[in-house]
């Protein structure tokens, strides 16, 4: 025999149902069948509401009977066929009428007690049941419709329906023994007392059913039928890459389900552990797919973790004191009087030196528990020797569930450092002594951040790390970082652990946020999203809570870079070729570096210098080693450099400006390379990456052509006429660095100073270079950057591309793997 159990979703309506009889019929070519059946869906949320409404003498639960009966009536009218759904429809009118009849006398009564609100709710799957009946019945398939109240007995205890098990499990064999059926339908989730009184089996009720049919007709396997592939990873809903638990054992289903993985419910598995009955959980939308197998013994796969679940709701209770050091007792009376209010105790941790100890409830338990506890201890608290319960609510529990966890070598220690990198704090720790699960306890606004962090630490492929990539500004390097991740992500992936997802993007028009990846079309989903007016694309990156999650600016605003430390605040790294940030007052350069540090956070910003050239990276190893820069002197300038090692007098400088402007090496507007304000930023970040504070008014500054041409007032026509006029003092610098043997460069310079007293020298201009210095054969669009320290004083020279939308996108990208 075989029992298969069908959820509400599956019984929703009648294109369901018929998939639900496919599957019965599938079943039947295999073993003898018995089908249990929980109420349509929402069905039993409507009852408990009409039960309510009735309470509240609100004469509206009527017309909420009717709709409930419209409901069922247009579910049958749909199912069966006309000339057979008439008894049906009969017999749900009966049920209709009954129902109807109990919600009266709870109007009148104004009373609403436990065994009448079973009744009430008992009506939903009775008549669930009855219609899938009649269709089996106009199907011509045989088979046996049984009321699950005349088997299943129950009794109060603890205020709570309990099954009387030996008196089940008897009336079920002697049901099954003495009856040769191939196919049986009965109603989930009810039961009856044994004073006749309609019962229910509380949460998940409709699967204990099934269980305990299985168990006492010695069923050979039972399935849950439902609307998910199986057990979970963890909830998908929080982590949309969850993956399907093929197989678990009966003990980790049970901690999984006890800590909130609402699949299945604990009291489905109890009762067929003993016996060893396995528990396929299936999808009735994909019968194909092999789902989840709950059974004894498990094959073992290589990651012995199973999967994570939490609860939420907790509330923490402290008592602490003095008083309790060395003095027996304190818990155990705690315990007992939270036992004799039918409060449950969840997790309970306690201090070695027993001056303080924490446990777990329900949140809707916690100010009952406080009254207890407060009586119970009112002598002590009196004395000083104990504190009032103090009560904190708005907590979760995350539990880590796998088979001996203890001897998982630093499976909890993984657990604590994926929270502790997102910054989330746990304040309690609690082992089961099943040794399946390790839990901890955090607020509730990270709990969906916790659980993400900790799954991508344990189920990432191949135990790869996600990083969830946010990108403002969709300019020639955005884009060349989009495709550089699109094509090489599954490289990254397996080379440095770490993938790589763009999970937003954003200009100063559109933004686009999906927290499962935006995996292609990238530039037309960001034209199709959101507007962003007024930091709309910010605010909406602050409300995400998501794990691992980097902030890259490929933009040159201003306000963008204002927003760091707002970024970091929320949990944000921040990858910046913005070198705006870096090279604004040393007070706010500081305030960056100390809010990231003080937040866990990176900041990383190697190609606000030289594109992917590892000048920044240089220095700072240098400096973490305990050396010291004495000087440095650099072209940070692709654009420059090339119009100064292209100009040699024959061809005028204005018109040179204008072909680097065509091949794209200039800005929109070449004013701002002419002007060498970049380069004076970029030598301020250097400047700095060496420990040195500076501002920008102690640096010694002239721009490669004089300011009145740099003037914005002037138009394009207007700047390229003076820069013409500009011509001859253009070559006459020329000739007399040509005449010395030297070439024209832009560079930034530091010196540290060589006597006491001294000043540093901190320029940035035009200056001649000979044959034996280092930036004589810098030709093109090439930077180079030549450090010298106390450990290096011959130099180090750097040179290369520094350069491209494809360079910068690739130096964005080491930093961002470097995180």
């Amino acid at each position: 025999m075989q029992v298969l159990k069908f959820g509400g979703s599956s019984v929703a309506n009648a294109e369901n149902i018929t998939r639900v009889i496919k599957i019965v019929r599938q079943a039947l070519t295999k073993d003898k069948t018995v089908v249990v059946s929980s109420a349509i869906s929402g069905c039993t949320d409507a009852l408990i509401a009409i039960g309510k409404a009735a309470l509240a003498q609100d004469s509206g639960y009527r017309a909420q009977i009717e709709d409930l009966q419209r409901r069922h009536i247009s579910l049958i009218e749909e199912l069966i066929p006309r000339q057979e759904c008439e008894d049906i429809k009969a017999v749900c009118l009966e049920l209709f009428k009954k129902l109807e009849e109990i919600c009266k006398g709870v109007y009148l009564l104004k009373e609403l007690s436990d065994l009448s609100l079973d009744h009430i709710v008992s009506f939903g799957e009775l008549l669930s049941t009855k219609i899938i009946s009649a269709k089996l019945k106009s199907m011509n398939i045989s088979h046996k419709w049984k009321d699950s109240r005349e088997l299943i007995k129950t009794e109060l205890l603890g205020g709570k329906n309990s099954v009387i098990r030996e008196v089940t499990f008897r009336n079920i064999k002697e049901y099954f023994d003495s009856n040769n059926c191939q196919l049986y339908i009965l109603p989930g989730f009810i039961a009856m007392d044994m004073m006749g009184r309609t019962t229910t089996l509380g949460r998940g009720g409709s699967d204990y059913t099934a269980s305990i049919i299985a168990v006492g007709a010695q069923a050979r396997r039972l399935e849950i039928w439902t609307d998910v592939c199986g057990m979970m990873t963890a909830d998908p809903r929080i982590v949309p890459s969850a993956k399907p638990i093929r197989n678990i054992s009966y003990k980790e289903a049970l901690e999984l389900s006890h800590f909130g993985a609402k699949v299945v419910y604990p009291p489905t598995i109890q009762p067929v552990v003993k016996q060893g009955t396995p528990i396929y959980v299936k999808n009735t939308f994909a019968p194909e797919d092999p789902g989840t197998l709950i059974e004894r013994n498990p094959p073992e796969g290589k990651n012995k973790i199973r999967g994570i679940s939490s609860s939420n709701k907790i509330a923490l209770l402290s008592m602490e004191g003095s008083g309790m050091v060395g003095i027996p007792g304190y818990s155990s009376k705690l315990f007992d009087t939270l036992s004799k209010n039918n409060i449950n105790i969840i997790l309970i941790t306690q201090a070695s030196s027993v001056h303080t100890m924490c446990i777990a409830i329900d949140e809707k338990d916690a100010d009952l528990a406080k009254k207890a506890s407060d009586e119970l201890f009112a002598y002590e608290i009196s004395l000083g020797k104990v504190d009032p319960l103090r009560v904190e609510k708005g907590f979760s529990i995350i539990s880590l569930v796998g088979d001996d966890m203890k001897n998982q070598s630093g499976a909890s220690g993984r657990m604590f450092d994926a929270l502790g990198r997102e910054g989330i704090n746990i304040r309690a720790i609690a082992q089961g002594s099943s040794e399946k699960n390790v839990s901890a306890v955090v607020k509730t606004e990270f709990v969906n951040d916790a659980i993400r962090a900790i799954h991508n630490e344990f189920f990432s492929p191949d135990n790869n790390r996600r990083v969830n990539l946010f990108i403002a500004g969709y300019g020639t390097v955005a884009k060349a970082l989009v495709e550089i991740i699109r094509k090489q992500g599954e490289t990254i992936a397996r080379r440095c652990g770490k993938e790589i997802v763009i999970c937003g993007l954003g200009n100063s028009k559109k933004y686009v946020i999906d927290k499962n990846g935006i995996a292609d079309s990238f530039g037309e989903k960001l034209s199709q999203g959101l507007e962003n007016m007024e930091n709309n694309y910010l605010n909406a990156l602050y409300g995400l809570q998501m794990s691992n999650s980097v902030f890259v600016d490929c933009t040159a605003s201003r306000s963008i870079a204002s927003a760091y430390t707002d970024l970091f605040r929320h949990k944000y790294s921040v990858v910046a070729c913005n070198k705006i940030a870096c090279s604004l007052s040393q007070e706010f350069y500081d305030e960056l570096f100390a809010c990231a540090k003080k937040e866990g956070v990176a900041f990383k910003y190697e190609t606000t210098v030289c594109a992917a050239l590892p000048v920044l990276a240089t220095i700072e190893q240098l400096v973490n080693a305990g050396d010291r820069i004495t000087g440095f002197e650099a072209i940070v300038s692709g654009t420059l450099n090339y119009l100064l090692s292209n100009y040699n007098g024959t061809e005028s400088f204005a018109s040179l400006v204008v072909r680097a402007k065509e091949l794209g090496y200039t800005e929109p507007d070449p004013r701002t390379d002419l002007s060498g304000s970049d380069v004076l930023r970029k030598f301020i970040i250097a400047t700095r990456q060496a420990g040195i504070e500076i501002e920008r008014e102690e640096i010694e500054f002239s721009g490669l052509v004089p300011e009145e041409l740099l003037d914005p007032a002037l138009s394009p026509e207007e700047f390229y006429s003076k820069l013409e006029a500009y011509e001859p003092e253009m070559k006459k610098i020329y000739g007399q660095a040509a005449s010395e043997g030297k070439r024209l460069r832009f560079t930034a310079r530091y010196a540290a100073p060589e006597k006491e007293g001294e000043r540093p020298v901190y320029k940035v201009a035009l200056t001649g270079v000979d044959a034996a210095h280092p930036f004589y054969a810098i030709e093109g669009s090439d930077n180079a950057f030549a450090i010298k320290s106390l450990f290096y004083p011959n130099g180090i020279v750097i040179k290369g591309a520094g350069a491209g939308a494809v360079q910068t996108a690739g130096g964005v990208l080491n930093d961002i793997l470097t995180i």
